[in-house]
């Protein structure tokens, strides 16, 4: 039985889970889809999202809509303290030393660029080694990619082991004087493996390598502690965490983000400009080129806020019994191989089933009321060392049941019977 990667502290004695109470906070959910109750197993692509969002997006809009920072009026001062509140918000919830680190991004994807066109620049040179875990998302792979082929360095996949984990024997032969970065993710969003990120920061600071951890598939399953990870770089999504769509967060160590340039230019990452030259704005606000997705920001601390409310070792509990519900049920199905037997996983459960393509699979699912996701998830290079087109993925959150992998297995039982 898999084990969701977390401390012992985060699930010790949790208290029970009321999952339809939660529920009940999430409209979308309760709805029907082709005719049938929905069961939404898609929440690796992105979560739904609890009325405490949905209203504080509402209340922004219709209450204070206004842009922030250097207003002079009442609904600007309004929305610029919620703003910064939110900052405040996502820093206290990853346990960051100040907000000023918390850079607002439109999310992951962008962050990861982000760092790679001002901290890669300006650190990368020739013949420098960037290791990528094979498990990564496109959008942590292209990035590096580009950058090497700039730099005239070169991006090392690190390989994996046949369960799906990072093969840690491997990567410690792979660090030298050379490697300069290392990237990976802290859970996979195609298998649900929980890489050991604290380990490998820690193998990588006896080599002074820098070390960025896309975390967008993590934040909502399990605490992240930055400070305790010993990670350089963390980002994350706000819509893979019940926040909105467009938002996103960058944090990093301080040195490293008061040395990186801009990325982006224009109003409020300036501190003057003129036509003899234009100085800049300092953290956070320097990063943050133009006007920023304030509605967002404000939903994505909503949505930290709401979570953060429910007993977390309690969820972490509930997903870690949905997954191994699923996994057990898998057993029934005939020709079903689970793609990713990591022993640390959380949230995801990855097949393929003997005879039949994972789309055709997906489709008829849907005719059911069951979103699943189907495809290469954007880890095409993940696939391809699997040897597979893709998968067909059931993504769990805390607001799933034991109900739902029931309808999920009756309905995939249909499907087969259709497509063998």
């Amino acid at each position: 039985m898999n084990e969701i990667a977390v401390t012992s502290n985060q699930v010790d004695k949790p208290r029970s889970f009321d999952v339809e109470k939660v529920r009940a906070d999430f409209p979308a959910l309760h709805q029907e889809v082709n005719g049938h109750p929905l069961v939404y197993l898609d929440n690796a692509a992105t979560t739904q999202k609890p009325n405490a969002v949905i209203d504080a997006l509402v209340d922004y809009y219709r209450g204070y809509n206004s842009n922030v920072h250097r207003g002079a009026h009442y609904l600007s001062d309004k929305a610029t303290a919620a703003f910064e509140e939110a900052r405040r918000t996502v820093s206290a919830f990853i346990h960051s030393l100040a907000a000023e680190q918390i850079i607002w991004t439109r999310g992951t994807t962008e962050a990861i660029n982000l760092i790679a066109a001002t901290w890669g620049r300006q650190n990368i040179q020739a013949g420098d080694v960037i290791l990528v875990s094979t498990l990564e998302h496109h959008s942590d792979i292209v990035p590096w990619q580009m950058l090497a082929l700039e730099k005239q360095a070169k991006v090392v996949p690190l390989p994996l082991t046949t369960s799906g984990e990072i093969d840690l024997n491997a990567f410690t032969d792979l660090l030298d004087s050379r490697v300069k970065l290392i990237s990976l993710n802290h859970v996979s969003n195609a298998l649900g493996t929980v890489n050991p990120v604290k380990e490998i920061c820690a193998l990588a600071k006896q080599y002074d390598i820098t070390v960025v951890v896309d975390g967008a598939q993590a934040v909502a399953h399990f605490p992240v502690d930055v400070q305790d990870l010993g990670c350089d770089f963390y980002a994350f999504s706000g819509h893979k965490l019940y926040g909105p769509t467009g938002i996103g967060v960058l944090w990093g160590r301080r040195e490293l983000l008061d040395a990186m340039p801009p990325y982006h230019f224009g109003g409020e990452m300036i501190e003057r400009v003129s036509f003899s030259g234009t100085t800049f704005n300092q953290l956070p606000y320097k990063f943050e080129a133009g006007t920023p997705d304030i509605a967002g920001a404000i939903g994505l601390a909503a949505a930290i806020v709401y979570l953060t409310s429910l007993d977390r070792k309690a969820i972490v509990q509930h997903e870690h019994e949905l997954l191994a519900y699923a996994i057990e049920k898998a057993k029934n199905i005939d020709g079903l191989v689970r793609v990713g037997t990591a022993e640390h996983a959380a949230g995801i459960f990855s097949f393929v089933v003997d005879g039949t393509h994972p789309a055709d699979i997906g489709m008829l699912l849907d005719q059911q009321g069951v979103a699943v996701r189907t495809g290469h998830h954007c880890a095409q290079p993940l696939m391809e060392s699997l040897g597979l087109p893709g998968t067909v993925r059931a993504s769990f959150s805390m607001y799933n049941t034991k109900a739902d992998v029931d309808s999920f297995f009756n309905a995939l039982q249909k499907v087969l019977q259709l497509l063998r």
